[in-house]
């Protein structure tokens, strides 16, 4: 068992690929604190992960509420007196269609259920995982991040951001033995799509419309290979891997292993560019 004697603190676990990351965290014989607004989807999930073997405890949060992401941190201690792993992965798709015709109120939940969500959770747990002597963070990202995705702004905005999160915070934390990193997916065929589907449908996008029903028709993604990654990310594997978006399909994660020094020593699975030559005429300067 890969992930034994860790415990594993997972948000929006109620269903989708939460869901499926802490079943296969539970069979790889960690711990977990499930966490998401639902309470009976999280009860149904804890039911599954027990019948595998794991010791459970659940935990009804509102990740944009810093009180109750601190609680639920302090009733995850209480109950197992460490965390090894988080990861990140409650989230809202937004408001689908031109940016002007978004509803603001819907736009701005977004960006905080997504990114201020992730930074609070963060937040929460990185006390606790230095004084244990390290730690696991893993943000769900992909493809909305590292592509354009087309009439969803505040989702991809939100989703591009967690990457620079990520990396940020992986040099933050990189002297207290914690490794971060982001977890890109793939289109699964989760309620999430569902909704980017009938949100495409009542906003004339025809495009997003056809893509999306070849991913709930059977043609996305494999939930199981993003739930393999989050395995991975979080067990000795990826050791010394910190700061990357690793995704599910594109990328073959299983044989990184041997080459995680030479990852690190590059900008490999990074939103980092190239800088221009010296004398283009063009500065550095970060702003």
């Amino acid at each position: 068992m890969r992930l034994k004697y860790k415990v594993a603190l997972v948000t929006g676990a109620g269903r989708g690929i939460g869901r499926a990351i802490a079943l296969a965290y539970a069979r790889e014989g960690a711990s977990l604190a499930l966490a998401a607004r639902s309470l009976a989807e999280l009860e149904d999930t804890g039911g599954a992960a027990q019948s595998l073997g794991a010791k459970t405890c659940v935990v009804s949060v509102d990740v944009t509420d810093q009180t109750a992401v601190d609680e639920m941190a302090r009733q995850t201690l209480e109950r197992f007196g460490h965390i090894d792993i988080l990861v990140n992965n409650a989230g809202i798709v937004g408001p689908i269609g031109a940016l002007e015709d978004n509803d603001v109120e819907a736009w701005v939940r977004t960006i905080q259920v997504n990114l201020v969500g992730t930074y609070l959770c963060c937040r929460s747990v990185i006390p606790a995982m230095a004084q244990s002597g390290g730690g696991r963070i893993i943000n769900l990202s992909g493809s909305g991040a590292t592509s354009a995705p087309y009439h969803l702004s505040a989702y991809g905005s939100s989703k591009a951001a967690i990457i620079r999160l990520t990396e940020i915070l992986s040099l933050e934390l990189a002297d207290k033995n914690i490794q971060v990193n982001a977890l890109g997916p793939g289109s699964i065929h989760t309620r999430m799509w569902e909704e980017i589907t009938d949100g495409a449908m009542a906003s004339g996008d025809s495009d997003l419309y056809e893509f999306g029903l070849q991913v709930t028709g059977g043609g996305g993604a494999s939930i199981e290979r993003a739930a393999e990654l989050a395995v991975w990310l979080a067990g000795d594997a990826s050791q010394g891997l910190s700061g990357r978006m690793i995704h599910a399909v594109a990328d073959d994660f299983p044989n990184l292993t041997p080459h995680i020094p030479e990852i690190m020593a590059s900008d490999r699975y990074t939103l980092r560019r190239d800088e221009p030559p010296r004398d283009s005429g063009q500065t550095n300067t970060p702003v």
